[in-house]
């Protein structure tokens, strides 16, 4: 009589000192002490298949090991699911920006993006994965669960998830086409000097650094605007320390020197320029010296400006703030600015693993507030604007084409 509880008895026993290879040869001794039967009664003992089981006996009575020290053979045991769905981690990717971006098309825009809706999710798009694949993915792509943030600023227009496709559309095309998008924004003022810094950094136990208690301006030094230009499609950032106010012609020298720099070597063919930027500021919809001085950036370098404004109250979503910005406040987070060297070395030094890389450089121009554009200027522009909102979307072309 074959007394399967004992074989298994002393399986478990075993087991724990035992390696895969270790496992299947127990139980193949087991089967051949047994005789008749004794694959079947092995395999219910411990769990593993009769083929399995087989092959150890093989292994057993060649009285060689045909895989060397292996414990299995190349290739052998079960696939890992990515990489028998080989998009699975582009259309995980894909599902969760899209929501983030707003975008009311996706099956996650009106859920609750838990790990089980993003499974039920990619299941309907003829994926197979399991509420933990999708937990394991996604904590490899950066991802992990998060409380809420105050983030709205205002009441909500009623076009913004339109605007943010039309955006979404605008961008993937250029890039598709190989021509360059940028994201621009200015970051947030910053004093300079021995000032707090938040954050903390590494230093030797009981010596902070000190820094002064009160956050005056100092004489000489004031305070510094960054503004910065992303490029989407590179994963390269360009920042323009400016020195004096923050103005709309600061914000187009600065894509001047990000054009003349960098982005006309990386887009020698291109024709035309996409830029994604806030609906306020330096750069907003209703600045005339914005559009002026695009006319003029157009009109040296032959390039078409595309611009498509974030909607009224989203500037929080502007890819250039958790692409760029964020890594730059996380770099020289404890780190007290005591000068506009400091600031462009600490910006410059920003990486990340994903390849993030940043230049940065000293802009000592002035840029006079209060300038005015007339109507007769505005008249002069070369500005088509898109029938879907015109005031957020629209295109300058170049009046004559630079020699």
């Amino acid at each position: 009589m074959i007394e399967v509880d004992d074989i298994r008895t002393r399986y478990r026993q075993a087991a724990k000192f035992l390696d895969e290879r270790g496992r299947r040869l127990f139980a193949a001794n087991e089967a051949l002490a047994i005789g008749y039967g004794g694959v079947t009664a092995a395999a219910a003992a411990t769990g593993l298949a009769r083929s399995t089981i087989r092959r150890a006996i093989v292994e057993l009575q060649g009285g060689s090991n045909p895989i060397g020290s292996r414990v299995r053979r190349p290739g052998g045991g079960r696939k890992r699911a990515v990489a028998l769905q080989p998009g699975l981690p582009a259309a995980l990717e894909a599902l969760i920006e899209d929501a983030i971006r707003g975008d009311p098309e996706t099956p996650l825009r009106w859920v609750s993006r838990s790990q089980r809706q993003i499974a039920r999710a990619l299941l309907d798009r003829g994926f197979r994965v399991s509420q933990k694949l999708v937990g394991r993915l996604l904590r490899g792509l950066g991802y992990s669960c998060q409380a809420n943030r105050k983030t709205r600023e205002g009441t909500s227009h009623p076009d913004r998830d339109a605007q943010f496709a039309h955006i979404n559309t605008a961008v993937q095309a250029a890039i598709a086409a190989g021509e360059p998008a940028i994201s621009v924004d200015t970051k947030k003022k910053e004093l300079v000097g021995d000032f707090k810094n938040p954050g903390r950094e590494l230093r030797p136990k009981g010596r902070p650094e000190p820094v002064r208690v009160h956050d005056f301006e100092l004489p000489g030094l004031g305070k510094v605007a960054p503004y910065g230009v992303y490029d989407l499609a590179a994963n390269a950032g360009w920042v323009s320390v400016g020195v004096d106010t923050d103005t709309a012609a600061f914000a187009v020298e600065s894509i001047r020197r990000w054009w003349c720099k960098l982005g006309k070597a990386r887009y020698p063919q291109a024709k035309r320029l996409v830029i994604t930027a806030d609906c306020g500021g330096s750069n907003g919809a209703r600045v005339r010296l914005w559009k002026r001085e695009l006319q003029r950036f157009a009109d040296e370098t032959g390039l078409a400006v595309t611009v498509a404004h974030l909607p009224p109250g989203t500037s929080k979503w502007n890819r250039i703030e958790h692409r760029l910005f964020a890594h730059i406040s996380r770099n020289w987070r404890g780190k007290p600015l005591v000068s506009h060297q400091v600031i462009v070395q600490l910006i410059g030094a920003t990486t990340t693993q994903t390849g993030l890389t940043v230049s940065c450089e000293i802009d000592a121009s002035r840029y006079p507030k209060g300038i005015k554009v007339t109507d007769a200027e505005m008249a002069e522009l070369a500005i088509e604007r898109d029938p879907f909102h015109g005031e957020w979307n629209y295109t300058i072309s170049p009046n004559q084409q630079p020699p």
